[in-house]
């Protein structure tokens, strides 16, 4: 598709975590963009505001250009769900989906696609960013607010697009990358992959197209993850803590500021079990320094403000890329240190009658069992209120007994009624289902809070400066804490 022709662009569902990446792209071009979501509330609000483009907060077939060259739709609709969607096939409208936009934007590029169950969102943002801090101008779609941009994407003029790619709907089918950083392969989305095979294949299958003059970043701890790149037939390197691993990370250490007094902890490689603990929680300070040992060779000391395993983890994915890349290894080094991270990861919000509140984006069980033995890390003494939103029903009731053992490191935990986002109103599942099986293991620890409201309701007068309360969902569960905080 020929993108220089078109002027004016009519987007359905532009409050897409990913649609935002592209609509920012696509206006920096000079084309004119307008669309329409629900009247929920989420970050992209903000870059649309910033960015001037009008939307409207309901969908109508009224709103829909007659006159539009193009129409952009989120994938997570369809004729049978948004009465937009359906006016515009019904009268022929030219309609692409958004998967299909970001992809030809990235195809003609040299592509540098960051794909796994998790992680992607800050590596992918982290990857983009000590490109530009390397002043290699690159152009880049995130999946969330990239802290240190302010925004999903950067509209540069280099060689390199930096996009993070979904899995979901096999939408990797749509790239074709030139060098791919896979991060992680846990079983997700049963409600498209019936089974774990199924999923494995869609990355094997994205990996085995990367042409012999690319390469693959791998991480190497996962058998999984290595099962998968046995399809590569570019250069592949791994990265992690064992040994056996091209780029392995050893000498990690984790400061925490507090108040003067400065802690250094040693993480234990390759059992260290720390994630993503966010650097703006209750006036701390966080800062790992690791080394990096290329084939024998150290390529020295790192520094990264976001702490955790998991984030060394995804700073050595990208160090990899850089020394496949032959970027200088000092620029590189600086560019690691001055990245802030992402939006709704471990992120902290304000405080209510002295509790700490902070958000997360968790929505799977290895996620959620990570951000909570974060919390209790840094929060040993501390009362852990876990405010959980399930996302879709097919997830919940696929990982229910999952779910249901992810809690260990919380005092208290209330669950929501499940968010089906616009792919699903039902599913044979109920949260209450997960209250009674965390019950069943830990007596008395889960509650049942159908809504936001009546979440802020229950805690706004229980909580004080002996709790930390940490949200934890895809959907808007976000509000729970910026309402307490207000």
């Amino acid at each position: 598709m020929d993108l220089s022709s078109i002027k004016k662009v009519y987007v359905i569902g532009i409050k897409g975590s990913g649609v935002i990446a592209v609509v920012e792209i696509l206006h920096s071009m000079g084309i004119e963009i307008s669309g329409s979501d629900t009247a929920e509330k989420f970050f992209t609000d903000s870059i649309l505001k910033r960015l001037e483009i009008p939307y409207f907060e309901k969908f109508s077939a009224r709103h829909v250009p007659a006159d539009a060259d193009l129409i952009i739709y989120s994938t997570a609709y369809n004729e049978n769900n948004n009465v937009e969607l359906d006016h515009a096939r019904k009268n022929h409208l030219p309609l692409i989906s958004y998967p299909e936009v970001l992809a030809t934007l990235f195809n003609q590029k040299w592509g540098l696609a960051v794909c796994g169950t998790h992680g992607k969102t800050t590596t992918s943002g982290w990857l983009a960013n000590t490109l530009l801090e390397c002043g290699l101008d690159p152009q880049a779609a995130i999946g969330s607010k990239v802290v240190n941009w302010g925004g999903n994407a950067l509209s540069g003029k280099g060689e390199y697009f930096v996009a993070e790619t979904d899995e979901y709907q096999n939408k990797l089918s749509l790239y074709e990358p030139k060098g791919v950083i896979l991060t992680s392969c846990d079983w997700d989305h049963p409600d498209y992959f019936e089974t774990f095979a199924g999923y494995k294949k869609v990355f094997k299958d994205f990996v085995e197209r990367i042409p012999k003059a690319g390469f693959l970043v791998v991480f190497g701890d996962s058998t999984d993850t290595l099962e998968v790149s046995d399809s590569c037939l570019a250069d592949v390197r791994t990265y992690g803590f064992n040994e056996d691993c091209d780029f392995q990370i050893t000498d990690c250490r984790l400061e925490i500021a507090k108040e003067d007094h400065l802690s250094r902890t040693e993480i234990d490689s390759p059992s260290a079990e720390r994630f993503n603990l966010k650097n703006q929680a209750s006036g701390d300070k966080f800062t790992q320094d690791f080394e990096v040992v290329f084939k024998n060779n150290s390529l020295g000391k790192f520094q990264i403000q976001l702490p955790g395993k998991h984030n060394i983890l995804n700073a050595t994915a990208v160090i990899a890329v850089c020394h496949k890349l032959q970027l200088d290894m000092e620029q590189v080094r600086e560019a690691l240190k001055k990245f802030r991270g992402t939006a709704r990861r471990f992120e902290y919000v304000g405080k209510r009658n002295g509790a700490i509140l902070i958000d997360d984006y968790g929505h799977h069980p290895e996620e959620i069992k990570a951000t909570l033995r974060a919390a209790r890390e840094i929060y040993p003494e501390k009362n852990i209120w876990a405010i959980f939103h399930p996302h879709t029903f097919t997830r919940t009731k696929a990982l229910l007994s999952e779910f249901s053992q992810s809690f260990g490191d919380t005092n208290k935990v209330l669950i929501l009624d499940i968010y089906g986002s616009a792919r699903e109103t039902q599913g044979g599942v109920h949260s209450e289902d997960l209250v009674k099986l965390i019950n069943k293991y830990d007596y008395s620890k889960a509650e049942y809070v159908p809504t936001i409201g009546q979440a802020v309701e229950y805690l706004k007068d229980k909580i004080g400066p002996e709790d930390v309360v940490i949200t934890i969902g895809a959907g808007n569960v976000w509000e729970v804490a910026e309402d307490l905080k207000r």
